[in-house]
């Protein structure tokens, strides 16, 4: 960063930067027991299925429980989530496909990223990243939705069973329920790979913080942002003390 040069813009709020991180943990989890749960790749002592492996620590039970736990951590983190929606307006970038400036950030964004242009113009947050987090917030919905609807049909009888159960039937049946499960894991994964990747190129290339902005709020530009009018309200700070 020059000094002097960049400007500080307070982005995103405490409720959030913890958002993120819970479901940054989340993920990382759900991912890894979900494989296990899907193909147990237990090499144990011969004749020890992985339903018992190594005295019930990696038993499928415990995998199970701890899947099944972060599943309800990350759903419940969205509450914070949404708080921050409410009280912050850095926390409401999403797309607005109704707007010129989605358009002209979309192709302006992707020509830079294709290495057609040196540079693309300044946003807090630019078109293709608005809608790469409103996508993989749909992707958990699909994931929260399906993981439900499986769980509950342990006790077919139990209210929430009764709530998601359904979806069993709207989607083919349960193994269909379980390819989708699978499918947008792995689309969520790749999301993750494509995200820190280009957050980690922005850090080096824009020097706005982008990954730092994840721990203090607060992102940093050069020139004015193009869509600052989105949050331009009075916890927007572009002076810190």
């Amino acid at each position: 960063m020059r000094q002097g040069a960049m400007k500080p813009y307070y982005l995103f709020s405490p409720w959030t930067r913890i958002f993120h991180w819970v479901m940054v943990i989340c993920t990382f989890i759900l991912f890894l027991t979900g494989l296990y749960i899907g193909n147990p790749f237990f090499l144990g002592t011969q004749g020890i299925e992985p339903t018992f492996a190594v005295n019930h620590v990696l038993s499928m039970e415990m995998i199970r429980y701890i899947h099944f736990i972060a599943g309800y951590v990350l759903i419940i983190s969205f509450i914070p989530r949404i708080y921050g929606f409410i009280i912050n307006p850095g926390d409401r970038l999403l797309p607005k496909p109704w707007t010129k400036l989605y358009w002209t950030g979309i192709m302006d964004t992707q020509m830079h990223y294709m290495f057609m242009r040196g540079k693309h113009r300044p946003y807090l947050r630019n078109s293709l990243a608005r809608s790469g987090y409103l996508a993989v917030y749909l992707m958990f919905l699909i994931e929260a939705i399906t993981g439900l609807a499986m769980y509950y049909m342990i006790e077919p009888n139990r209210f929430l069973a009764k709530v998601f159960g359904p979806f069993n039937n709207w989607l083919v049946n349960e193994y269909t329920v379980h390819i989708i499960h699978h499918f947008v894991a792995w689309c969520i994964i790749l999301f993750v790979i494509v995200h820190v990747y280009m957050a980690i190129r922005a850090d080096f290339t824009e020097k706005g913080g982008e990954i730092s902005a994840m721990f203090s709020g607060v992102k940093y530009m050069e020139e004015e942002p193009d869509d600052l009018d989105d949050i331009r309200k009075d916890n927007l700070k572009t002076k810190i003390e």
